[in-house]
């Protein structure tokens, strides 16, 4: 159905919404809404990815699985390229980074296609092994549905930030059954900062679309139950905050670097697809921990099966011989799943970091642990040090300390562990962000010139189109126009400055009224003196997508109150005038402060 009819079936429904509900009360019902639609869409997701990964599987003999396991990535990859090239016409935007991007700099309008690309590309990366998490496309849709539904309510720019918050929040709710850690995932790292009473409405998306993932059995991947930590392991938990901080350092920078390096093939390019799935079918035969979310895994150290780690890969052949030969193990794996996510995103699949900061985060506190018990030293709980390597991980990777201490919180049962998890996670990101400043998502969009950590008056200048602020109506003129025909357009015209155009439309310089005055008297230079001996050039010039904070800086410099606005060629569009920018900007503030 077109948007226009959409529109016109609406209206009566808006009109009535605005007689008989208040504004407060509209938005705690559009926040139910939202966090319904975001819990579905995770259940959805969740179930369809486990049902599908145990078909997979399933459908192959154990002694030939381990090859499957390294050809199904593949073939997911390639059915994820498939569609984004063919379906969604190569944009997919894989990851939170662009909802961050559309939130601090788009004004919260996410495009209507992440309401279904994330779920099904999603579904074609993970289920067939792709070493990735679902979480990220759960909030990224989420996001989407929350905007979406407050472009097609009419909502102002403020309160639809607000819905997509609150989808991203039940997203990520839905999926770990954790109302609290959705809410502060939303907070640190999409919305950024957000009015005391906004946080209602998140709290009530998170707990409407955790009561759906209950209420449909989609369950929470790991349970731990705990009753007390040993007040003598607490230099052990700031130690695990330095390892934890460390191993997030180098999470972070190897995403990035991968990024980077398949930035060089952009699209749907068959080379990087066939290498990528082989790369990554190569370390899932080598460690089939890396298969998948490896949420299995994580559940297993938590049931204190470590040694089950082996079973289905090639070292299972020596057995239980030696306790070095699981540690070995756990090191490739903790150390080889960034690169395995890296290689399923940048080869064309489709998930996050997010799950995979959990698993690795879980291996580093069983490897710390487990050293530690071996070297006689000290005996440690281990299933304590796996639970807080999962929150110093996630905290330092994602650089959301709150989220990380209230999600392992609810999504293992371990309130107890809440003093460990506060060492560990603050410790993991002061120390995380001293080294790296941003986080795995916004990494990348500092690096492109976009600072979503900017101050609030960067952020609103930000959203300003420069295009809309262009003035046209100055009166340009030719350089051979004599200044007794200038006498005349300056008689008709309302601005103070005239362009001086060649014929192809470039600038050549500006005459300001003010420097000619003198000049208007001499009535016997009237034919003689031309446009060209009276300009001069412009103070600066600015380029139709220069950003408005570089703008302004370029007025401040030069003392101006008007700037030509030009092409890359130097040909001429217009002015744009710095009381329009601060007008424009003025009228931005007030709308978003109104609540």
């Amino acid at each position: 159905m077109p948007a226009p009819n959409v529109h016109r079936l609406l209206r009566p429904l808006l009109v009535w919404r605005v007689r008989h509900i208040s504004e407060r009360m509209y938005l705690l019902i559009l926040s139910v809404l939202v966090g319904a639609g975001a819990g579905l869409a995770a259940v959805l997701l969740k179930t369809s990815v486990r049902t599908m990964s145990r078909l997979l599987q399933e459908a192959v003999p154990e002694p030939q699985r381990v090859f499957a396991l390294s050809l199904y990535p593949i073939i997911g990859i390639t059915l994820t390229a498939l569609v984004t090239k063919y379906f969604l016409h190569g944009h997919l935007g894989r990851g939170i980074a662009p909802i961050i991007y559309n939130t601090a700099r788009e004004g919260s309008v996410v495009p209507r296609s992440k309401l279904y690309s994330q779920l099904i590309t999603a579904f074609l990366t993970v289920s067939f092994g792709g070493s990735a998490g679902t979480e990220a496309p759960i909030t990224v849709t989420g996001s989407a549905l929350g905007s979406n539904a407050g472009r097609v309510l009419h909502l102002d720019r403020r309160r639809r930030r607000l819905l997509t918050g609150c989808g991203a929040a039940a997203g990520l709710a839905a999926i770990f059954n954790s109302p609290i850690a959705g809410v502060l995932f939303a907070v640190e790292t999409i919305l950024l900062e957000l009015p005391a009473q906004y946080f209602i409405p998140l709290l009530i998306s998170s707990a409407t679309a955790t009561v759906v993932s209950k209420a449909l059995y989609a369950g929470q991947p790991f349970v731990l139950i705990t009753t007390s930590w040993p007040v003598n392991a607490v230099p052990f938990y700031v130690l695990l905050g330095l390892f934890t901080a460390f191993f997030s350092v180098y999470m972070i920078r190897t995403y990035y670097w991968f990024d980077r390096f398949f930035a060089r093939w952009p699209g749907l390019n068959w080379r990087k697809v066939l290498l990528g799935g082989m790369a990554l079918g190569a370390l899932i035969f080598l460690f089939p921990t890396l298969y998948g979310e490896g949420y299995n895994t994580v559940e297993l150290l938590l049931a204190g099966r470590s040694s089950h780690l082996t079973d289905g890969s090639i070292f299972s052949v020596y057995g239980d011989q030696s306790p070095w030969l699981l540690l070995v193990l756990v090191v490739f794996s903790l150390l080889l799943k960034v690169v395995a996510t890296s290689i399923t995103v940048g080869a064309g699949g489709n998930g996050g970091m997010f799950g995979s900061s959990l698993f690795s985060g879980a291996l580093v506190g069983f490897l710390f642990a487990r050293l530690l018990n071996m070297s006689g030293l000290v005996q440690i709980p281990e299933v304590h040090f796996i639970v807080l390597g999962m929150a110093g991980t996630l905290a330092g990777v994602v650089h959301a300390p709150l989220t990380a201490i209230f999600l392992i919180a609810e999504i293992t049962g371990g309130y107890a562990l809440f003093v460990p998890l506060m060492v560990v996670s603050s410790s993991s990101y002061l120390i995380t962000k001293y080294f790296e400043p941003y986080s795995v998502y916004t990494k990348k969009l500092v690096h492109q010139g976009v600072d979503v950590y900017a101050n609030r008056d960067q952020g609103l200048l930000a959203q300003l189109d420069p295009r809309k602020l262009l003035e046209t109506d100055f009166v340009p003129v030719r350089p051979t126009t004599t200044l007794g025909e200038l006498v005349d357009i300056f008689r008709q015209a309302s601005r103070n400055l005239f362009p001086v155009v060649a014929a192809g439309g470039r600038l050549l310089g500006i005459i300001s009224l003010d420097a000619v005055r003198d000049a208007l008297f001499d009535e016997s230079h009237y034919a003689t003196t031309l446009a060209r001996d009276l300009m001069a050039p412009p103070l600066a010039v600015v380029g139709p997508a220069d950003d408005l904070e570089h703008t302004l800086a370029q007025f401040d410099r030069h003392g101006a109150y008007a700037l030509p606005v030009c092409e890359e060629d130097g040909r001429y569009l217009g002015f744009i005038l710095k009381s329009a920018i601060l007008a424009r900007y003025r009228r931005q503030l007030i709308q978003d402060s109104q609540v």
